[in-house]
Parts: C-alpha cells; sequence; structure tokens
C-alpha cells in the first residue's frame, strides 16, 4: 500500500462536506507557529498548560535527526527506523495527506499493525498514575529455523519489536494545534470518532502519544534493528507528535511525525539528545548505564507526572512524565523524565523546536480521552507493535544501509524462502528492506572497529518502502506466538502481566482493538458505506499466497486461585484460561462509526477486581 501522491488515489466518489477556518491565533504557542485550528472554538473553561516563552530554535533541520520517525522527510533522514504511532484515516477527507480513508506521510502509508488492550476508569489519576508488574518472555533454547513456517522455532523478537505501554501526552503543537491543560478530562474532543461529527464540534487538544516501549534480545544493534544484546531486554520512552492542522488539511512535511526518544537508564540521564531537534546517533546507541532486563526477568513499572528541575522558557509547568522500571529479580532500576531538562523537545508546524516538560494529558481513563489521531482508541493499554519481520533463508539486492551508512556489513532489499513462498504474491508491498543476512555483524557500525551480531537467521523488516508486513507472510501472521507462560521447544513463554492499578486500585472496565484492517489493502468502504475485504485475521488478495492463511494473535486472561493475568499470543489452553473466543475479542469493524477500519471488541467489566 506504499503509494506516492503522484499515483492514482483511491478516495471515495462521496465526500463529506468538512469546515476548517484558518487564522486563529493559538494559545500557548510560540510566535511564527503557523496558526491554524479546527473550526471549533476551544472550550472558554479549558487554560492552556504553561507554554513556551523562551525563543524557538530556528527551525534549521540537521540532514540526520528525528523530525519524522517515519524516515520520509524530504529534507531530513532519519537516525534511525523508529516504531511510530500509527495514524487513523478520516472517511470524506480527500487532501495531500489523505486519501482512501488512510493517512500519508509524504505520500508514503505508513500504517502499521498494533493489536491492544485499553483499560478504563473513572477515578481521579487513572488517566495519569499507572502501575504494571509484569513477567518478561524467555525464548526457546534452540536457535530460530526458517524452514516450516507455522512450525518453526521462533523467537520473541521475531514476533514483536516492541511490546508497549501508552498514555497520552499534552502537546499544544500536535495535531489539531489546540491548548492543552496538563492531567485535564477537558481535552478530551467532544465528537471522538471524527467522522460525520458537527461541525463545531471540538476536536479535543493538542495530544502526543507516549510509548514505553520494550526490546527483546537477540537482533542487534539496536540503532540498526531492534534489540539492545543479544541476550538482554531494554526499554526507551517514546514521545510521537503530528505536525498538521484538524482534519490534516495542512501537514508539515518536513516533520511530519517528530518523536522524542530516550532509553530508562539507571543514572535517568539520557544517551543521548532526546528531542527531534537534535537527536543524533548517540540516542539509539545503548551504553553502561542502560538499563537491562534477563528473560525471565519479574519487573515492576510506574508511569507518573513528577516534579523536574527548573528550565527557563520550557514548555508545561513544573512537572513532568517520569517511566520507572524497577527489576524485582536483579534488583536494579532504570527511569527517564520526559523533561526539558533531559532535553526533550515540542516541534511546531514550522519545524521550529523548544525544550518541553511534557506531562499526561488526562485526568481519568475514561472510554472519550483518546489522542484525537492516532489510529488506537486508548489513553492508558498495553500493546503489541507486530508485523515487522520477514524470516528468510537468503537475501539479495545489496544496497547501502539508508539509516546507518557507516554499516559495512551488507544490507539487502529482498528476501527468499519458505515464508515468501515459491511465487510470492507481494500484494501491497513494494520491497522488503531493510534485509540482513544470518549473524550479520554490522561491521563498523558505530565507528571503526566496532560490531554486534544480529539475528542469527537472515531477516527483513519491511520498513523503508511501507512500515510493516503489507502482505501478512512473516512470522507474526503464523502459529509461531506463546502457547503458555513457559517455553516451549519451539515458542517463547507469554508476557505475563497483572491488570494495572491506579492509586492501588484495579481499572473497573477494558476492552481489545487492532487497526490491523488499516494494512489490509482490499479493505475498503464505498461511497454508500458499504465496507468490503476487512478482516481479522486478514484474508483475500493482499495475503501472500492462496494457501496461506492468516493466523492472527490475541489475548487472554488466567485465573490463578482469584489472581488474574493476561498473556498474549496463542494461550487458549490451561487451567483458569479464557481466551475471549481468540480473533473474535477484536469485536467489529467500526469503519462505518469511526470512518477508518478499527476493530473494537465491547467494553468488558474487570471481574478479577471484584475479587482482589
Amino acid at each position: 500500500m506504499k503509494m506516492r501522491s503522484a499515483q492514482r488515489r483511491t478516495a471515495m466518489n462521496a465526500l463529506v462536506a468538512l469546515g476548517m477556518a484558518a487564522g486563529i491565533g493559538l494559545v500557548g504557542m510560540a510566535s511564527g507557529a503557523v496558526a491554524t485550528t479546527a473550526s471549533a472554538a476551544t472550550p472558554t473553561h479549558l487554560v492552556a498548560m504553561p507554554h513556551a516563552t523562551s525563543i524557538p530554535k530556528a527551525a534549521a533541520i540537521p540532514a540526520r535527526g528525528e523530525f519524522d520517525c517515519n524516515g520520509d522527510s524530504p529534507v531530513e533522514t532519519a537516525a534511525r527506523p523508529s516504531l511510530c504511532t500509527d495514524i487513523r484515516g478520516l472517511a470524506g477527507v480527500d487532501n495531500a495527506n489523505e486519501w482512501g480513508n488512510r493517512f500519508y506521510d509524504n505520500g508514503t502509508y505508513i500504517g502499521h499493525d498494533e493489536p491492544d488492550m485499553t483499560f478504563l476508569s473513572g477515578r481521579a489519576g487513572s488517566g495519569n498514575n499507572v502501575k504494571w508488574n509484569e513477567t518478561l518472555p524467555v525464548d526457546p533454547s534452540a536457535a530460530p529455523t526458517v524452514t516450516n513456517p507455522g512450525s518453526d522455532v521462533s523467537h520473541f523478537y521475531e514476533l514483536s519489536p516492541a511490546p508497549w505501554f501508552s498514555m497520552m501526552m499534552c502537546d499544544p503543537y500536535s495535531y489539531p494545534q489546540l491548548p492543552c491543560k496538563a492531567e485535564s478530562d477537558l481535552n478530551a474532543p467532544s465528537c471522538p470518532k471524527a467522522f460525520n461529527c458537527p461541525i463545531n464540534a471540538y476536536p479535543g487538544a493538542g495530544s502526543a502519544v507516549m510509548e514505553l516501549q520494550f526490546y527483546p534480545p537477540g537482533n542487534a544493534p539496536f540503532v540498526d534493528n531492534t534489540s539492545c544484546s543479544g541476550t538482554q531486554w531494554c526499554a526507551a520512552l517514546t514521545i510521537d507528535s503530528l505536525e498538521c492542522t484538524y482534519l490534516y488539511a495542512t501537514c508539515q512535511p518536513n516533520c511530519e511525525e517528530p518523536v522524542n526518544f530516550a532509553f530508562l537508564q539507571t543514572n535517568g540521564v539520557p544517551t543521548g539528545p532526546a528531542g527531534p531537534g537534535d537527536s543524533d546517533f548517540n540516542t539509539s546507541v545503548p551504553n553502561s548505564d542502560t538499563l537491562l532486563m534477563n528473560p525471565g526477568d519479574k519487573i515492576s513499572v510506574h508511569m507518573f507526572n513528577a516534579a523536574a528541575p527548573v528550565v527557563s522558557g520550557a514548555l508545561g509547568g513544573n512537572d513532568a512524565f517520569e517511566a520507572q522500571v524497577t527489576d524485582l529479580t536483579q534488583h536494579t532500576s532504570g527511569y527517564i523524565q520526559a523533561s526539558a531538562a533531559n532535553g526533550f523537545e515540542y516541534v511546531d508546524m514550522n519545524c521550529n523546536v523548544g525544550l518541553a516538560n511534557f506531562q499526561p494529558e488526562y485526568n481519568t481513563a475514561a472510554k472519550n480521552n483518546i489522542n484525537p489521531w492516532a489510529a488506537l482508541q486508548t489513553d492508558v493499554s498495553t500493546e503489541y507493535e507486530t508485523g515487522h519481520f520477514e524470516p528468510c533463508s537468503s537475501v539479495s539486492g545489496s544496497i547501502s544501509n539508508p539509516f546507518d551508512p557507516a554499516d559495512t556489513g551488507g544490507t539487502y532489499t529482498t528476501c527468499a524462502g519458505a515464508y515468501e513462498g515459491s511465487s510470492p504474491t507481494e500484494g501491497a508491498e513494494t520491497s522488503d528492506e531493510l534485509c540482513y543476512p544470518a549473524n550479520d555483524t554490522h561491521t563498523d557500525y558505530a565507528g571503526a572497529g566496532t560490531s554486534a551480531v544480529g539475528a542469527s537467521i537472515a531477516n527483513c523488516q519491511d520498513n523503508v518502502q511501507q512500515n510493516g508486513d503489507l502482505d501478512f507472510n512473516g512470522t507474526p501472521y503464523r502459529t509461531e506466538w506463546p502457547t503458555s507462560a513457559k517455553p516451549t521447544s519451539l515458542y517463547p513463554s507469554s508476557f505475563v502481566q497483572s491488570l494495572p492499578s491506579t492509586n492501588g486500585r484495579q481499572y473497573a472496565k477494558w476492552y481489545i482493538q487492532t487497526d490491523v484492517a488499516l494494512s489490509e489493502s482490499t479493505c475498503q468502504m464505498s461511497s454508500t458505506g458499504t465496507v468490503t475485504g476487512c478482516a481479522v485475521p486478514p484474508s483475500g488478495t493482499e495475503v501472500d499466497t492462496p494457501s496461506h492463511t492468516a493466523f492472527y494473535p490475541y489475548w487472554s486472561e488466567v485465573d490463578t486461585h482469584g489472581t488474574c493475568t493476561i498473556e498474549f499470543g496463542n494461550v487458549s489452553s490451561g487451567k483458569g484460561v479464557n481466551d475471549f473466543g481468540k480473533d473474535s475479542q477484536y469485536g467489529r469493524n467500526q469503519f462505518r462509526n469511526l470512518g477508518y477500519p478499527e476493530y473494537e471488541g465491547s467494553v468488558r467489566a474487570n471481574t478479577c477486581s471484584r475479587r482482589a
């Protein structure tokens, strides 16, 4: 589905007339920023968070950085192939940034697969103070294999490059470019679906997506791949913003989806500049202070707002979001704060940057407290980024590594092997790159004499010409997911997560969703509202070969003597296991309701909290 804007568009025939008022100044924005906002006025009771008072840094965009985590900026090369927040579509909008009910970054479709479990609560603080406990997965003792799809030995890095926890952040310089009051439910859009809404509906405050990402071992180095180490897990805090106005009427092509990034560190100090305007190679290279965790370790996670060092002129107040991870097995811990003192930055519509203390957007985790531009309808959730790995018997088509030119170990474009089939139908894919051979040492990746061993199998990441496996033929779409909390001879163990808590109480409700249908090229809605070609799991002509029926992972709840945990993958048997009907837990396609293909299950009561 990687389409360039010059190509024929597949927009709907009937377009909805949507208003857009321009020229209204934004409260809390630095001088020089584009002053375009939604047609609806900001509620008079919504007071902007303390804003930047210093003059923004000039928009001198470096040759390499993170002004666009999708790597599609025409003036900058991404510092590394990041895992970005997926962006929703808007039915009835047809412009340079959105058509066919899907969003495009500089003409490139950048959607990918994000199955998600969202938790709901009306309790004060549930939108900004969350604790999780989990056990990290353990891989099989045998190395991965690539000859028998669906029955091969798999390691976790094949299945998900970054399981993550989410929380929305205030960012008045992000879509829809409106003021944001930290920790306030007044930020919520009055019409969350953003489709067929009243013309004066409040579209929500400027919002960014925080993802606390965990990276599995076995596929190093991180700057080129997805692992900090060959044997240990690590984690990072990312904050994605979107430099577009309401309904994507205007997007800034040079810095469309900027990202702040920092590893969790034992000393709380980023390895390199965290902000998108200053990010460099060191930002994505772990150091001796990076928190490393062993497979099977039990860890505790706390995400909350905390007092921050005072930095004159920074966006935000005197607090900033902080993520802490405590390894209960090793008795170690790491943390990072999304603060101006740590170099976190906002980006405006002119690609000006300034230091920022990012703070949680909402007070509670109510159903409508969401990010107005992200594909997932969520605030507090657990999610498994997936669909980014294709195992190969061999790779071909040698190229220079576009993200890391110093890497002379070999980079390729094309995957061959059992997962591709003898006569593969690539569907919406235009290339498999980046691809690496087995045991690639990534020679000189961080300077002369440096190296780091990658995956033991040849593989492709589908992260250059698109942002995911759009023909659904890789490991994530096979039955190679965990089947229990213990590894088997073939498959890794599942994450074992407690249900989250806020201020000592569990969340009252939850629901499951996925945006996989956004990446199904066959999934469309006609001008009369007829929806066709959408399915979970994906099926039809977009799947690589007719003989391959794609598998789709799902959540399971395990009740052990009244204590509940959640697992993800293919866990359907065992004492106390409830798989919620496997893929049927994703519910119904909300295309007609939301204006883009998003599957959402019904809201369920957390019955475990009643027994806790």
